[in-house]
């Protein structure tokens, strides 16, 4: 029996991510917007705001590539991410004189 290695703080942060969406669907490999907007307004405070309002939750659903009536699966909960840590790194103020270059904006 192998022991488990020492996990690094970017993999337990990804664990969390995963645990967290699994967590919110119930098990399943999708959720719907109300669980999402459940998940969203304990784990993401910082983007709740945004979901409250039925207007704000279209756009964000749009942002994420979820077409209205759709299940939300991780791969959409995914964009989601990348969009917040392109927005949390550029809000910090360590960070103001960098320029984020990933390919994923």
């Amino acid at each position: 029996m192998l022991l488990c290695c020492q996990y690094s703080d970017l993999e337990l942060a990804i664990n969390s991510l995963v645990t967290e969406f699994h967590k919110a669907a119930a098990d399943q490999p999708t959720m719907n917007t109300t669980q999402f907007q459940t998940m969203i307004s304990k784990q993401l405070p910082s983007c709740a705001k945004q979901v409250e309002t039925e207007d704000g939750l279209v756009q964000v659903l749009d942002q994420m590539g979820v077409q209205g009536g759709d299940n939300i699966s991780f791969q959409n909960f995914w964009t989601l991410i990348n969009k917040q840590a392109l927005d949390l790194f550029q809000s910090s103020e360590k960070n103001k004189s960098y320029t984020c270059t990933c390919l994923l904006q």
